[in-house]
């Protein structure tokens, strides 16, 4: 008695201990997670990166300075010019929301922070949350070990240090931890069967859709798993009550976002969830009949249930085929369209193909993003599937849908990083469990003399733990008298596992030098995915798009080019001028420059990006006339010959001609294209020779060096010398990487024309028959 009590408080003194250790260790990993994602600023500047994070931190500044009325209501006429755009309808609230709560929270602290640097740290900050979340998540599949061994991992998985380094202010800095977050929720509802914890998933889903558009990624995963538990057998009152108040509130609560309104009952992405809905209540609905009806008075009733359900399925698939078929694209959105068919967004939607990220990734991308995870993920299904669960199964089918995800769109990397963490996590805490055991079970022998007893004691000590888990397994049973025949299945039953457990724990007992060589080797792939993580958030992901870094034999260089273009525009130019460029540069052209902007990185609409593409593709003179009518008076391209930039406009010229042509059929791909090839030299096509493109690109090029020797494209520009007719340059940067020019304006030029032609006819008048028969052809 004594000695059992004694051991119980042995065991509840580890059990706090253990539970205080992974409480710190928890903090460890939400300060590693927090620190390593700081190299951006410590080695930069406390700055903004790439191009969407300048129009989330201008919607912030003005939700804190406005507040949250006028931000709902504000329409923003500084872009897409003369359309303007309707900011609080067309922008996910979630990021700008969290980040102005902070900013005010702190401010009401008196810790006076100002809105930039609350932006900046923003990512860094949920990165801990996220990792966190992923402990939570993880628990839930297979224990505390797997948890705290995930968490590790995705603070520091490249994948998502990528989009969460300092100053990465953009939608996903929040998503990722309300996706985890939700699915957490999610699984420990399955789990408990707690309403509680699925009203709270269904508030987690709401910020998740306020945060992000991958949320149609949960309101469809979920729904697979529901059905596929469905279709396994694994239907139980936990299951209904995860996914139901899910469907219900959530769906409500989605609505309420401006930006996603009736779409969350309207659109494709949410079909699936409603059909599952109907198939779990019919489901439901048998087995609470089964419960309460004799068995032949089940059949009867069981048909009676079938036959209505099917006729509901029937009646809303028709409804739903009824409201999607006049849709062209059958109510899926056109990034939706390009997951399913990744050939769609190439053959019908080149605006959604131009973006780099929209890619599908390289294998090298894979070991560079989630590295030695891609070969402890496998190992991690399996374990999954050992034994399998509910939770388990969830697991397994959002790493499998998250795999094909991510092989089409390279940006969705990010939506297989926490599942790649939590299969390793759970894959390496499975292998260290197998490992350590069987070094306990053996270490002491080995201060012993060598001998058959060794392995026998050994054997013999796993067979008295097989016994007291099944002598406490007997204890922890139901005490109810079973009949004869329940007797006699559950004598077979228990034969059957006094055998069977000593056979498996055998199994599980390696010999103790493969136990220690593997865990020496697991230590050392640990080692080598953390000086990666390590070396990718330094070097790869930390460098802000907006300043440039190079090395060479004589030392760093910065290219501050775009903050210099952006400056000049905003101290020499007025504050009403209008810029045009090509769309990848206007949130940066907005927030930086203060300047209106034709089209930016929103691409609502296609038809204005379009017709800018087809002023860039299209001669001085023609182009001149679309800015005209557009009132610009600044255009503005990226230019990288000299330093070799490779992501300049000559190298996106291509996707201007073909979504300019996907509008205007004049505008055609192989009339820029010499043999199918995109050539910038003397082969160069005439009409690309004579492009706005070309001409704003390598105006002056040839007086750099005397050759126009291009670095990017490394060769020599075809067309070196000539002038503009229609143009003017008025700012390049000190690395030529930013070039403006201004329109001419038209009145001064006609006027000068026009008293040409009238001097010729004073002074010549017997020329003026002659050239009313050369009139040209108003037509060409």
């Amino acid at each position: 008695m004594a000695a059992s009590s004694e051991t119980k408080g042995e065991g509840t003194l580890r059990k706090a201990f253990g539970g205080v250790l992974g409480f710190f260790i928890l903090l460890l990993i939400g300060a590693l997670a927090f620190s390593i994602r700081l190299f951006s600023v410590i080695k930069y500047e406390s700055v903004i990166h790439e191009f969407d994070p300048y129009f989330n931190y201008r919607v912030t500044q003005f939700l804190t300075k406005n507040g949250i009325y006028d931000f709902w209501n504000w329409f923003d006429d500084r872009t897409w010019y003369p359309l303007g755009r309707v900011i609080g309808g067309t922008v996910y609230p979630g990021l700008t929301l969290t980040a102005g709560s902070i900013w005010w929270l702190l401010n009401n602290l008196n810790i006076p922070l100002s809105v930039e640097t609350v932006c900046v740290f923003t990512a860094p900050i949920f990165s801990a949350n996220a990792s966190w979340a992923t402990y939570l998540l993880t628990k839930e599949v297979k224990g505390t070990g797997a948890g705290l061994t995930a968490a590790a991992l995705l603070a520091m998985v490249p994948s998502y240090i990528s989009r969460s380094v300092a100053g990465s202010y953009d939608n996903e800095a929040v998503a990722i931890f309300a996706l985890i977050f939700t699915f957490y929720l999610y699984t420990k509802t399955l789990n408990t069967g707690s309403l509680f914890y699925a009203t709270l998933n269904a508030l987690s889903y709401f910020y998740m859709v306020c945060s992000w558009g991958g949320y149609t990624f949960i309101i469809n995963l979920i729904p697979m798993h529901v059905l596929l538990c469905i279709v396994t057998g694994r239907y139980s009152p936990r299951l209904y009550i995860a996914y139901a108040p899910l469907v219900v509130l959530g769906t409500l609560l989605a609505s309420l976002v401006p930006v996603v309104g009736f779409n969350a009952v309207m659109t494709s992405e949410h079909f699936a969830s409603f059909l599952v809905f109907i198939i779990l209540h019919v489901v439901a609905l048998v087995y609470y009949i089964k419960g309460i009806l004799s068995p032949k008075m089940f059949k009867v009733a069981m048909t009676l249930v079938v036959t209505v359900g099917i006729a509901v399925c029937c009646a809303v698939l028709a409804i739903l085929i009824a409201l999607v078929a006049s849709s062209p694209t059958k109510g899926w959105s056109g990034r939706s369209l390009s997951l399913l068919d990744p050939t769609y967004a190439s053959k019908y939607i080149p605006i959604i193909a131009s973006v780099s990220e929209h890619q599908p990734p390289t294998w090298p991308s894979y070991f560079m993003d989630i590295n030695v995870l891609a070969f402890l993920v496998p190992a991690g299904i399996v374990a999954c599937f050992l034994p399998v669960s509910d939770a388990s199964l969830f697991m397994v089918l959002y790493i499998t849908t998250s795999v094909y995800f991510s092989g089409v769109m390279v940006r969705l990397m990010l939506v297989l990083a926490p599942a790649a963490c939590i299969m390793s996590g759970i894959a390496l805490s499975e292998a260290f469990d197998v490992f350590t055991r069987s070094i306990k079970l053996q270490l002491p022998k080995l201060f012993e003399s060598p001998g058959s007893g060794d392995i026998d004691s050994t054997q013999d000590e796993v067979v008295k733990v097989d016994n007291k888990a099944a002598t406490d397994k007997s204890e922890t049973a139901p005490k109810e008298r079973p009949s004869k025949k329940n007797r006699k299945k559950e004598k077979e039953i228990v034969e059957t596992t006094i055998k069977k457990p000593p056979k498996a724990k055998r199994l599980l007992v390696l010999p103790l030098e493969a136990s220690a060589v593997a865990i020496l080797l697991l230590i050392i792939l640990g080692a080598f995915y953390v000086v990666h993580c390590v070396w990718a958030a330094a070097e790869a992901y930390s460098a802000p798009s907006i300043v440039l870094t190079s090395h060479s034999h004589d030392g760093l260089h910065v290219f501050d080019d775009f903050r210099e273009a952006y400056a000049w525009l905003r101290h020499n130019t007025d504050v009403d001028d209008k810029v045009a460029s090509w769309w990848d540069y206007g949130y940066q052209t907005t927030a930086m420059a203060n300047r209106t902007v034709i089209v930016d990185n929103n691409t609502w609409n296609n038809t204005h990006i379009a017709t800018v593409g087809t002023a860039m593709s299209s001669p001085e003179k023609p182009a001149w006339e679309i800015f005209n009518s557009l009132d610009v008076k600044y255009v503005l391209v990226v230019f990288g010959g000299l330093v070799g930039y490779p992501s300049d406009d000559i190298n996106k010229f291509l996707w201007m001609v073909r979504i300019g042509g996907g509008v205007f059929p004049h505008i055609r791909e192989p009339d820029y294209l010499r043999d199918g090839q995109y050539r910038i030299d003397a082969q160069a096509t005439p009409t690309m020779l004579n492009c706005l493109m070309y001409k704003l690109s390598y105006y002056r090029f040839v007086e750099t060096d005397g050759k126009g020797f291009d670095r990017v494209r490394r060769t020599e520009i075809g067309k070196k010398h000539f002038k503009l007719t229609h143009f003017e340059e008025v700012f390049t940067t000190h690395h030529w990487m930013v070039r403006i020019y201004k329109l001419k304006p038209p009145k001064n030029r006609i006027r000068g024309k026009l008293k040409k032609s009238k001097t010729n006819s004073k002074t010549n008048p017997s020329n003026s028959k002659r050239h009313s028969n050369l009139r040209k052809n108003p037509w060409q």
